[in-house]
């Protein structure tokens, strides 16, 4: 895959008997060293002046989130694993914990889909089950459709 590529990022949240959909769609860097993936991609929030700046380094059990900017995150998913952190809002920190049950990559010539299962806590309450997919699609030149 190319250095320039389309981004899909798409969550889900599941609390009682909603669900929550937020997704991002966006241009961003990709490159792969020393076995590990590499995603470089800005990000801008409705209603909220600036962007963040968002690296996601990722292989077949680990999903490695950062933030910086408007947010600030450092978040790690690893299968079967609990991890703690601080989310920096304009509207304040909030500590979240990420329980991670199942990770899934699936890296084509021209793409790669990552799944995340995991739930999700704030301040040690138990808030939801929520999914990540991250689709990362080689961009070619000229090509003008994001996702088909």
């Amino acid at each position: 895959m190319n250095k320039e590529v389309l981004v899909s990022i798409s969550g889900l949240q599941f609390s009682n008997d909603d669900k929550d959909v937020l997704e991002v769609i966006t241009i961003g860097d990709y490159y792969k060293r020393n076995g590990r993936h590499y995603l470089l991609f800005d990000e801008a929030m409705e209603g909220i002046e600036g962007t963040t700046r968002n690296m996601i380094k990722f292989n077949d059990h680990m999903v490695d989130i950062t933030k910086k900017g408007v947010t600030n995150v450092h978040m790690v998913f690893e299968e079967k694993q609990k991890n703690m952190t601080y989310y920096d809002t304009p509207f304040g920190n909030l500590l979240i914990g990420l329980s991670t049950s199942h990770i899934e990559v699936k890296e084509k010539e021209d793409s790669i889909d990552i799944q995340i299962d995991y739930s999700l806590d704030i301040n040690y309450e138990y808030i939801s089950d929520c999914k990540i997919n991250i689709c990362l699609k080689e961009k070619k030149a000229g090509e003008v459709s994001l996702f088909s």
